[in-house]
């Protein structure tokens, strides 16, 4: 404590902020979100969905298919860069009624989930039926469709995250909600050396628990939002949207491969591709539930404390 003298009073003022333990239903909320953030579990999804252990299938996806997978995935994720950026409000200035700008800006005031939202409608079940109906076509006619397919079904899981995001008090109005709305791509599980090669975020590292992923993207999210904040007209091929793109693009196309490889099991069929885009789906609405929680906790409890109770909680489940 230090004392203040004002207007003949001495007031005290602390100089350290008191850090408020998590309620239990909130501890509740971030214990789920560990268990889905640390154990995702996506390669038992895709198995059941399959019909078969991914192991079997094969760890290795031959190189033209890896080729085929890397190039749709980065057009995915520009595509979804793409919806999340032309929600954010681009006019300065208040336009005069009647005016074409003002058309503009009234689309952009529903924000991310409200231009998706009048694609797809609502709820979990309506973005897992459309995911399944997305995976019966991949199933049915195989690789060929996967630059078709992922595209589609990578919209709809961001319409998804984004209607997660705004029920966990996200302003998708912000370029800072949007932009974590994509950041959820990146969250698909843990990665090894084998998998992710020198390191999926680029950066030779392999770490993949959550903070440490976050930590990664930190530098080209933080780019990624200033320049958002402060343009009117978004240049999507900006070089802060480009390495935001690429690196969530490089850890996404890893469970894309393991998506790519259960799709891949003979006889599957647009009944089992159906099956395991429904999986795939649920895996990225689960991971954007824990993603949000931990930020909605964030901004009540500030993020050392948040990430404090985070690590207890890893020790508890068992989590290395």
């Amino acid at each position: 404590m230090s004392d203040i003298a004002l207007t003949g009073e001495v007031l005290p003022a602390a100089t350290e902020s008191i850090e408020r333990p998590l309620s239990e239903a909130d501890l509740a909320a971030l214990r789920r979100s560990v268990r889905a953030l640390e154990q995702p579990g996506l390669a038992a999804r895709l198995s059941a969905a399959a019909g078969a252990p991914l192991d079997m299938i094969g760890r290795s996806l031959p190189a033209p298919v890896t080729e085929a997978v890397g190039r749709s995935t980065e057009a995915a994720m520009r595509g979804a860069l793409r919806v999340a950026l032309k929600t954010l409000p681009k006019v300065a200035v208040a336009p005069a009624a009647g005016t074409a700008v003002e058309g503009v800006a009234a689309k952009a005031e529903g924000g991310l989930g409200g231009l998706l939202g009048s694609l797809t409608g609502s709820s979990t079940f309506n973005h897992k039926a459309l995911a399944a109906l997305s995976g019966a076509f991949g199933g049915a006619f195989g690789l060929a469709t996967l630059a078709v397919e992922l595209p589609v079904s990578t919209t709809l899981m961001l319409r998804s995250i984004a209607e997660i995001a705004r029920e966990e008090g996200e302003d998708l109005d912000d370029p800072e909600g949007a932009l974590a709305c994509v950041q959820v791509f990146a969250l698909g599980g843990k990665t090894d050396a084998a998998a992710g090669g020198a390191g999926a975020d680029g950066t030779g590292l392999v770490e993949s628990g959550y903070f440490a992923v976050r930590a990664a993207l930190a530098k080209t999210m933080a780019e990624a939002v200033r320049y958002a904040g402060s343009k009117t007209l978004l240049d999507q091929s900006a070089p802060a949207l480009i390495r935001f793109t690429a690196q969530i693009a490089a850890r996404f196309g890893i469970v894309v491969s393991q998506k790519v490889a259960a799709q891949a099991v003979p006889l599957l069929g647009a009944f089992g591709g159906a099956a395991v885009n429904t999986a795939f789906m649920g895996h990225f609405q689960s991971m954007a539930r824990a993603h949000f929680t931990v930020r909605r906790l964030e901004r009540t409890y500030g993020p050392a404390t948040v990430r404090a109770a985070y690590e207890v909680e890893k020790v508890t489940l068992g989590v290395a």
